[in-house]
């Protein structure tokens, strides 16, 4: 390289570390956080959030498809029923309530309005304790003052010794009664309750209007948090998301264990008739012995078994008017009787034997009729 040629280099460079020192300066870090919505767990699972926070307390969470397994009793369990239970059936709602009065905590969410007419709502754990839900419109709940309006639309719920209520964003639109007066804890907004407490044999039952509070976007607003933690306080929790009906096999065995129990016999009886030998076994030949003559005469045994003297006369009879019709191409369009003297004269045999050979097979012949009958059918064939 020539000095000219090493000078316009070292400028370039100079020139090009010049640039990006300037660059640098002009560069300004900054942090943007991109929205990517909810994670996919999330998404799956509306009370995620809620699960998250009581294991920051340091609670046992454990999640339930359904209440096949209920936890025991023997320690302080809390189950939370916060999933649809239309298809929850009567046993269930027994077990669940059993459950409660051996000592657990249950809280679960009313479901279904009070039907005056029919004297139930048809919710099976709210009519098992007494409990009415209603809609606030039917109460003619007054406007609230215009200083009062946030904080009336917010439940409140008191502590005993306490002074300050915790807050909560119940929907206003539903009002829970209980008919039996057992209530010792409650949360109202206005004039409606959204919350109600009441002691079930050595245990609690704590009833809601909506548990929309604790799904992911709304747990962390107002006193949400903190009222799941109260409810599950110094507890096992278990969750359980929706409840489903009994399968059909649990409700057939329940109720009908006498006809399945017919049925599996009758399924066995049938099968072992089924399984049954007919005659007695033949004893198996030598590999080396099962000749060309072994296999045909097994295959006509088993014809014959199958498909009667009938079938093995028709096909040798078929067979016969298929040769007789190669050599004599018009032989299908002849009568009957013509032809049984074409074949008396190709065969060398009286046509009135030839009648007897190719005519629909009738009643089951004598062995030895048949077996001449047959032997009589083939020398036929072999002359065509």
């Amino acid at each position: 390289m020539s000095g000219r040629q090493r000078r316009v280099a070292v400028g370039i460079g100079l020139t090009l570390v010049l640039l990006g020192a300037w660059l640098l300066g002009r560069l300004q870090p900054y942090r943007e956080i991109v929205e990517r919505g909810p994670t996919p767990q999330a998404r799956a699972n509306p009370y995620l959030a809620a699960e998250l926070f009581l294991r920051r307390q340091g609670l046992e969470v454990r999640r339930g498809g359904g209440l096949e397994v209920l936890p025991r009793p023997d320690g302080a369990q809390t189950l939370l029923l916060l999933g649809e239970r239309e298809r929850m059936t009567p046993r269930q709602a027994e077990r669940v309530l059993a459950w409660t009065a051996a000592g657990g905590r249950l809280v679960f969410v009313a479901e279904r309005l009070w039907d005056k007419k029919a004297g139930r709502s048809g919710d099976l754990l709210l009519d098992g304790l007494g409990i009415q839900q209603y809609l606030s419109a039917e109460l003619a709940i007054g406007e609230p003052r215009d200083g009062d309006r946030r904080r009336a639309e917010l439940a409140r719920f008191y502590l005993q010794n306490e002074k300050t209520p915790a807050y909560l964003a119940f929907d206003t639109a539903f009002h829970l009664y209980d008919s039996r007066h057992r209530t010792y804890a409650w949360a109202n907004s206005g004039e409606a309750t959204h919350l109600l407490q009441v002691h079930h044999g050595q245990g609690t039952v704590t009833v809601l209007s909506d548990a929309w509070i604790w799904e992911n976007p709304n747990i962390g607003d107002h006193d949400h948090a903190w009222l799941l933690w109260y409810l599950s306080r110094d507890s096992q929790v278990t969750l359980v998301h929706r409840v489903a009906g009994e399968g059909l096999a649990t409700l057939l065995l329940r109720h009908f264990p006498a006809a399945l129990l017919a049925l599996a016999l009758l399924a066995g009886g049938l099968l072992w008739r089924a399984g049954l030998r007919r005659g007695p076994p033949l004893p198996a030949a030598r590999p080396a012995r099962r000749q060309l003559e072994e296999h045909l005469r097994a295959e006509a045994d088993f014809l014959l078994r199958r498909g009667g003297q009938a079938s093995l006369l028709q096909g040798l009879q078929q067979d016969i008017r298929r040769r007789a019709g190669h050599r004599e191409p018009r032989f299908a369009e002849l009568p009957e009787e013509a032809q049984w003297q074409l074949l008396a004269r190709f065969g060398r045999l009286p046509a009135e034997h030839i009648g007897r050979l190719m005519r629909p097979p009738g009643q089951a012949l004598p062995a030895a009729d048949f077996t001449r009958q047959v032997a009589d059918l083939q020398r036929l064939r072999n002359t065509l």
